[in-house]
């Protein structure tokens, strides 16, 4: 594994999940800002975006967005080098992102500008469900180009039941349709299992879930930010008045 960046921080792409749109990535890309004093994006994609997204061609047209953010946050960079954070399916499309292999014709050659990818409660093991992310992982399984650091974040919110309450009946049916067990831990959406990218390091969140409105604060939340965001450089969270990375 690659060892943690050291030096000034980098400016930081933030690629959101599957349905959603840049407005609710504000405070986290806000926060960043502040924490790192470099500038933050959110690449601009809309509900449309994603709809297409569960074809091979949705996701290039996705990845051409990221593509065009990635080299403008390269451009205001010293070093050229970027971090890159994927929530969700964001995070299983930025692992793609990094391959110089060509996608339906185009590559994106993102090892060049991405120093670290982080991925947010992203579903990189799937039994069933998407043909792309389990293709995604045939491809470039794991942590699978040594140049670039991997952070994988899960979220430990709702553990599924068959018979619970309705959040645990549903998030039971989504880890089952993931990992084929929904009896499981994961952050309502996504069960641990397919959270924890081999190979990458991995950090765990009790009670986060993967976005607002799943019992609790998700991993954008103000108080749940500086959990990860400092554990994934093996530090902890500065004191008030201390120095921030």
């Amino acid at each position: 594994m690659p060892e943690p960046e050291s030096g000034p921080a980098l400016p930081i792409v933030i690629l959101g999940g599957f349905l959603s749109v840049p407005r609710i990535y504000a405070p986290m890309r806000d926060w960043l800002a502040q924490c790192t004093k470099q500038p933050v994006w959110v690449v601009e994609t809309g509900v449309h975006d994603w709809l297409k997204g569960v074809r091979a061609e949705g996701w290039a047209r996705i990845l051409d967005r990221l593509e065009r953010t990635v080299h403008e946050a390269a451009g205001s960079s010293p070093t050229g080098r970027i971090t890159l954070i994927g929530h969700s399916a964001g995070g299983v499309m930025g692992r793609l992102f990094l391959s110089p292999t060509p996608f339906l014709g185009r590559s994106y050659a993102g090892l060049e500008p991405v120093t670290h990818l982080i991925t947010l409660g992203s579903p990189h093991y799937n039994l069933r469900g998407s043909r792309m992310r389990r293709w995604v992982e045939k491809q470039y399984p794991g942590s699978y180009f040594p140049s670039v650091r991997y952070t994988s974040v899960a979220g430990k919110a709702i553990r599924g039941r068959r018979r619970g309450s309705p959040g645990e009946r549903w998030a039971y049916a989504c880890y089952r349709r993931l990992c084929g067990d929904g009896n499981v831990w994961g952050d309502g959406l996504v069960p641990l299992s397919s959270q924890l990218l081999s190979g990458s390091q991995q950090i765990t969140l009790e009670g986060v879930g993967h976005f607002t409105g799943f019992g609790g604060p998700w991993y954008g939340s103000p108080s749940i930010l500086p959990r990860w965001w400092y554990t994934r450089m093996g530090n902890r969270q500065p004191q008030h008045g201390q120095g921030q990375d």
